[in-house]
């Protein structure tokens, strides 16, 4: 197992030099407005907060921030658009799902489950009342959820920076 450890370590840092120190330090230095949770969200874990957009620019505005920042974008997935080819039909519903490896996998080396809610996904929805909402995992409760004691300076990064990322869609 430690030859495995210090595998891992290598490999970590060798990508933290290839992908140079600002990869990791650069979210921290961003500014970030406190996620403000406006309403509850009906699931454990979850940070719910408005938008002050519609739809398509909260989106638009999200993955912006995310290009920003330099946090790599994997994917996004029509959830409204799913529902409708099953005829089932939803509200609107996108699934960005984003993240920074070198910071993020830290959380995988704690507890590989971990990789069951890392990258970071955050959900663009609209209400029957026309208003559009984020939400994404309080990595407060990501770190409970896996049991990461040894990340605590990662968690608090992620969190500000997801709160930051969230910030885009306020005005």
């Amino acid at each position: 197992m430690k030859f495995r450890s210090t595998k891992l370590h290598r490999k970590f840092l060798a990508v933290l030099l290839l992908a140079g120190p600002g990869t990791i330090l650069a979210p921290a230095l961003i500014q970030a407005k406190a996620a403000t949770p406006i309403e509850s969200a009906i699931a454990e874990g979850v940070i719910k907060q408005r938008s002050d957009y519609g739809f398509d620019e909260t989106v638009m505005r999200l993955k912006a921030d995310i290009a920003t920042k330099g946090i790599r974008f994997f994917d996004e997935i029509d959830q409204g658009a799913l529902g409708a080819g099953a005829n089932l039909p939803i509200n609107r519903s996108k699934l960005l799902l984003f993240g920074n490896p070198p910071l993020g996998v830290q959380f995988l080396q704690s507890n590989p489950l971990a990789g069951l809610d890392w990258p970071v996904r955050m959900l663009v929805t609209q209400d029957d009342n026309g208003k559009v909402w984020i939400s994404w995992t309080d990595f407060r409760f990501v770190a409970s959820r896996y049991n990461l004691q040894d990340r605590d300076a990662q968690i608090a990064m992620a969190s500000e920076v997801s709160a930051s990322i969230a910030s885009a869609t306020r005005k």
